[in-house]
């Protein structure tokens, strides 16, 4: 199997479906939305164990990052049509899902590339969804203070979902602005938020000349709801797990055993890696199909990403199952790094 068949496969077939369900409505709008949803829960449970590979992927995420556009503008030109609005309903949750999981991933590839090109293509899907100061906020807040009260993207122990949501979007608007600010000598409205603002206008403006108020209307419910499918991408990947203070008084620095991670194949797949999240702590500039798993070093979900994501959706149940974990691999760092000293 080529090493980018299973990244391949994945990542575009929920777009086709999007793409078909807003073209030809009929069966498409349920195949859209359970191609993203109940297809990625079963495919999870086959065997299959991709291993890492030496390919960058550079062409399939920059090809992913074209298609969001095409997708987006599909998406909204869908609600003007004579379409049902069950068909409409559908359509937006399977956008939203897609936008959330897919491309959000796509764009964080693209992001924490070198390349210029690779970079604003990134920065131009996050705000066309309308969420472009999280470009500002994950490079330059997220992935310096990570696992440590000063990130709003990491989720305390015991902290609920809906409250994480509202203290983290706000949290990274607010910080990735100062933390460009000071990129950018104090300038009170720094370069990159001003693309940010006007990259998101222009997304508006298109959705309204596309399908008129319905259009901008999709354009918000999607956008809410892909932001959400982050969120909630962050809030599992980063729960509880927080950096220790040193006898110096300094942070441990960011390791493998401060993100969760989840092995699930397909899952994976669809989010280019984005679960082998220790390892992109570790080398956020690794492309994806080279990021790998060591179960003995870094914390594992019980579940799938997707999966975790809904079940944070109750805060109760999250942390019946989650604080426990949480606790007994903190405990476990500690006796790891203990133990050689007393030996």
């Amino acid at each position: 199997m080529p090493p980018l068949f299973p990244f391949l496969i994945a990542s575009f077939l929920p777009g086709l479906c999007l793409a078909l369900a807003c073209l030809l409505g009929g069966p498409w709008p349920v195949a859209a939305v359970l191609v993203i949803t109940v297809i990625v829960f079963f495919l999870d449970k086959l065997p299959v164990r991709p291993a890492p590979t030496d390919t960058s992927g550079h062409r399939l995420s920059e090809t992913l990052g074209v298609v969001h556009f095409a997708l987006l503008g599909l998406t909204v030109w869908a609600m003007g049509t004579d379409l049902a609005i069950l068909d409409k309903a559908l359509i937006v949750v399977a956008a939203g899902l897609y936008f959330g999981q897919v491309s959000n991933s796509n764009a964080h590839e693209l992001i924490h590339r070198a390349d210029r090109w690779a970079f604003r293509l990134g920065a131009a899907c996050y705000a066309s969804i309308l969420f472009g100061h999280h470009t500002s906020a994950h490079r330059l807040v997220h992935h310096v203070h990570a696992a440590t009260m000063d990130d709003p993207a990491t989720a305390r122990l015991g902290e609920g979902f809906w409250a994480y949501l509202t203290r983290a979007w706000l949290g990274g608007c607010r910080e990735g602005l100062r933390a460009e600010r000071r990129r950018h000598g104090g300038a009170r409205l720094p370069r990159p938020y001003l693309f940010y603002a006007l990259a998101s206008a222009l997304s508006v403006a298109v959705a309204y000349a596309l399908a008129g108020g319905a259009g901008v209307l999709g354009l918000i419910l999607v956008s809410a709801y892909a932001q959400v499918q982050l969120m909630l991408s962050d809030y599992v990947q980063h729960y509880g797990l927080m950096r220790r203070s040193l006898s110096d008084g300094q942070l441990e620095p960011m390791g493998p055993a401060h993100s969760w991670n989840a092995p699930h194949w397909y899952s994976a797949a669809m989010m280019l890696n984005a679960p082998h999240h220790s390892a992109h702590h570790a080398r956020p500039a690794k492309s994806f199909p080279r990021l790998e798993l060591d179960a003995e070093t870094m914390p594992i979900l019980p579940h799938s990403l997707p999966v975790m994501a809904v079940l944070a959706l109750v805060p109760p149940l999250w942390r019946r199952i989650m604080d426990k974990r949480a606790e007994r691999w903190a405990t476990a760092v500690v006796q790891s790094r203990i133990t050689p000293a007393s030996a």
